[in-house]
This record gives C-alpha cells, structure tokens and sequence, in this order.
C-alpha cells in the first residue's frame, strides 16, 4: 500500500512506501490503462509507476474511492494546492512570538508550499522537535530581553525567509515566601562584596557614600533587647567600624527598633519610640537612609551628625531619640561581616522574627519613600527609578539554604545557618 496525504500546516505532500517516507511537493498523478503514477515535476522523474489505484490510501489508512480516473484526479486536487504548478514557499507564521521568563517555547513554522525548513540564529536552548523540523521548543533559561531568529521554507521552485522576533520578559511580581528566625538562627553573605555600597574610605564625603537600607520586618514575641535585624562591618566591633539594626524585643517599655553607626567606642544611635515596633503589629516596613556626609566627631557640629540619618517605619520619617560616642565616628567603613539576624557573635533574633524583601540602595532613597513603600504593599523593586544594587527576595525563587541576590549587581547570595527549609515560610506582608 501506499499512503498519500498531505500535512495541512506545511502545505506539503507526504508519501510512504516501501522506499521510506518523503515531503514532496510539484506532483502530478496520471492514468494509464487503470495503472497510476506519480511524477516529480521538479526532477522530472516518477516517483511511483504503474500502480493499481486500489493501492493508495490516505492518512487513516483508508483507500482512495472510485475508478483509477477517480483517485487520480483525486490526488491531483491535492497536489495542485501544494506546489505542483511552480510555486515558491510563502511563510504564513507570525513574525512574532513571546514567552515569560521560565517558560518554555513552543513555535511551529507553517509555509504554503514549503518542503525543507531550516533556522538561524536560535537563541541558547532552543532547538528543533526531532521528526518535525517547523517546530522549535526550549528557551526556558533565557534572561529577559529581545532575540531574534530567523526561519527559512524551502522547495524546488525556491525559497522565503522571515526573521522571527522573541521577547521574553520578566515574570509579574509576587510576594509568597519570608525567611523565619528562631533563636540561633542566621544568615550570612560576603561582605567584601557590599563595600561599595556600605563601605568608605573615610568620614563621609558625600553623595558618593549615601546608602538605603530597605526591608519588611515583623517582630516575634521574645522580651529580649539585643535582637540584631541587620549588621554589616568589621568583626572587632569595639574598635571596628559597622551598622546595626536591632530590634529591642517586645517588652511594654520598649518594642522599638535601633540604629548604630560606627564602633562600640566611637558612634552615632538612633532609636525610635516606644512601642513603635511590636509583636502585635504584624509586619512593618523599615527604611534607614544616609546621606553620605561626615558623622563626627565636633560637638558643636553633632546635629549636623545626627541628620545624616534618617529611619522610616511604614512610609513615615520618624523622631528618634539620638545618642553618640565621642560624638561620631570619622573613620572608614568596610566589609568583614554581613549577617542577617546575629551581631559579631551573638544578639540572634528570636521568637520567630521574619525578614522579607531585603534592599540595599547605592543612594540617599529617603526622597523616594513613598515610591518604596507602596502604600504598604511589596513591589518589584528593579522597576523603580534607582533600583537596588541588592535586593533578596527572602524565599521567593530561592532554593535553601540560599537566598539569591536580585539587585542590580546580583552577586551577593546569602547563606541560611543553622536553619531548614521549613525556615522559608508563607508569611508575608
């Protein structure tokens, strides 16, 4: 028997016999004497000879019907729509075609009169179906961005091209995971990586060294004062410049959060009022800013010192009551510690603290507070004007024990110690 039918989306004829399987298209069937043949106009050769019409079957196995003039106008009605009267392919896909980021591809090329087809130009990890060479799929590795492919259909009488466009593009914005602290619990990243952000050369100079600490915070219920949120700076922390965040624990006297910048011995603190930050209150946003400018160590210029700083709760610039050492600190600022949740060696978060949406700015964000906190709603911050340089999710695309690091720079992975993966919860603000 020998199947004859044609593929409606490549518009060409596939034939199978005892020789294989073939796409063919510029054929013409004839009669003769009840015996029917088949010739390929474009070599000039017949490709099944004197063949009784009681042997051609379509693509369900079922025979042509009627006489041997039937089955060959039959099949000549076929062939005259695919490229037996001369002519050349004409690609009728789009020239376009997207797909979100982490999806995968799945594009078929359809041509009028096609027979061959090939590609140029596909982007890593997308490749043609074996067996279907129209049909690219993959590409669920590609970054967002534009790419461009291009697809060529291809007979005896000639050939069409068409450049195809893929946009990936960045996949809408949801907040489901937070991270957990318990006692002992923390996280830890490389800190050298940050002195370009938090880190300076000396007192302040200026714009240059302006920083934004950003993040969700909600408190557990532990009583303890010592609570580190964030610390980032020198291991010796009594001679050694850092930042610390704390969270003064849930105490009816206290329930507030503080800042400190600088070293045990030299240093400017900045506390807001009590009963600002609870257990009971759920989650908060927290945005500290500097300025960049100098932060000592003149007394009549401590003031100037002070508001350098700047602590937001919730999209509303706070009044702290500030403290100092030595009235400041006009040393340099580097890296040898960055932790989430612990303090040189101790000061853990306890209780089943939760940190959410961690940013770290290169700029002075305060004017920009009201575009970060969203009306109390967590956002896609690489959509903002100055994005961050570091911005951790804190479980949404990450795979414990690593949090990974979606800023602009991207090159800080966090690392979750003495946790599991049920730290990752789906408590969020």
């Amino acid at each position: 028997m020998i199947k004859i039918y044609k593929d409606t989306a490549a518009n060409a004829i596939f034939i199978e016999d005892s020789n294989g399987v073939q796409f063919i298209n510029s054929l013409q069937a004839t009669v003769d004497n009840s015996l029917v043949s088949i010739i390929n106009l474009a070599k000039n050769s017949e490709i099944v000879s004197n063949v009784l019409h009681t042997e051609f079957v379509n693509e369900n196995d079922e025979l042509y019907t009627g006489d041997a003039n039937a089955v060959c106008d039959e099949l000549n009605a076929m062939f005259s729509s695919s490229g037996s009267t001369g002519q050349t392919p004409s690609i009728t896909s789009q020239g376009s075609t997207s797909i979100v980021q982490g999806q995968s591809l799945n594009y078929e090329l359809t041509a009028n009169y096609g027979v061959g087809y090939e590609w140029a130009n596909l982007p890593s990890g997308v490749v043609t179906v074996d067996g279907n060479p129209r049909r690219i799929i993959g590409g669920s590795n590609l970054t967002a961005g534009i790419y461009n492919m291009t697809a060529k259909a291809i007979n005896y009488f000639g050939e069409d091209t068409l450049n195809i466009t893929l946009t990936v593009s960045s996949p809408p914005f949801a907040n489901t995971k937070s991270v957990e602290l318990q006692n002992n619990d923390w996280i830890g990243g490389n800190a050298a990586l940050l002195d370009s952000v938090l880190g300076r050369s000396g007192g302040g100079s200026g714009s240059g060294d302006a920083w934004s600490l950003s993040l969700w915070f909600k408190a557990g219920n532990s009583n303890n004062q010592n609570q580190t949120v964030f610390y980032f700076g020198s291991n010796d922390v009594a001679n050694g410049n850092h930042i610390i965040l704390k969270y003064h624990g849930n105490n009816s006297a206290r329930r507030f959060i503080s800042l400190r910048y600088g070293s045990n011995n030299n240093y400017l603190n900045f506390q807001t009022s009590a009963g600002s930050v609870g257990f009971d209150d759920g989650w908060q946003h927290v945005l500290i800013t500097y300025d960049g400018g100098t932060t000592g160590a003149a007394s009549g210029n401590l003031n100037d010192y002070y508001s350098r700083f700047k602590v937001f709760l919730n999209g509303a610039e706070q009044t702290t009551t500030n403290s100092h050492s030595n009235y400041g600190n006009t040393t340099a600022m580097s890296g040898q510690n960055f932790r989430v949740g612990r303090y040189a060696s101790s000061g853990y978060m306890r209780n089943g603290c939760k940190v959410d949406e961690l940013a770290i700015f290169n700029a002075d964000e305060s004017s920009n507070i009201s575009d970060i906190y969203n009306s109390g709603s967590p956002h896609d911050l690489s959509a903002l004007s100055n994005p961050p340089s570091h911005w951790w999710r804190m479980g949404d695309g990450d795979t414990f024990p690593n949090l990974q690091d979606s800023g602009n720079s991207g090159e800080v992975v966090l690392v979750m110690y003495n946790m599991t993966a049920a730290s990752i919860v789906s408590d969020v603000p």
